[in-house]
């Protein structure tokens, strides 16, 4: 589990370093806060931002319970999966949104992964009594 962890506290800091962003971005496009609209820039750095809060609430409980009943391995991999997606995710989302799809793709499909293995891994778990 201790890989899973630290998995975890990289997609948190990641997260993080989305926020900072949104704030530099914020700063850059004249937008003061409590405003999110007004500059479409700015708009896509606090979109892609949001975005990605949305996915860790998805992604944390199901690379813990992976990682607890399935597999360590299989869900440091979707791990590094996630955070590879989020970043490519969050960088096209920036330049030319409709190019985000792809970082979308591999993000999913990493959190699809975990859910199922974890389910699958409880079931057998339950199976075997």
């Amino acid at each position: 589990m201790v890989y899973i962890t630290i998995i975890v506290m990289l997609a948190l800091v990641q997260f993080m370093y989305f926020g900072f962003a949104v704030g530099r971005a914020r700063g850059r496009h004249g937008v003061t806060a409590p405003a999110v609209t007004g500059d479409e820039v700015f708009e896509r750095f606090h979109r892609a931002h949001q975005n990605t809060l949305e996915q860790l609430m998805v992604f944390v409980p199901a690379v813990y319970a992976c990682g607890y009943y399935a597999n360590d391995l299989l869900a440091t991999a979707c791990g590094v999966g996630f955070l590879v997606g989020r970043a490519w995710y969050f960088r096209c989302y920036i330049v030319e949104p409709d190019t985000r799809g792809k970082g979308m793709i591999v993000t999913m499909v990493s959190s699809v992964i975990l859910i199922i293995a974890a389910i699958v891994g409880a079931m057998r778990t339950i199976l075997a009594g």
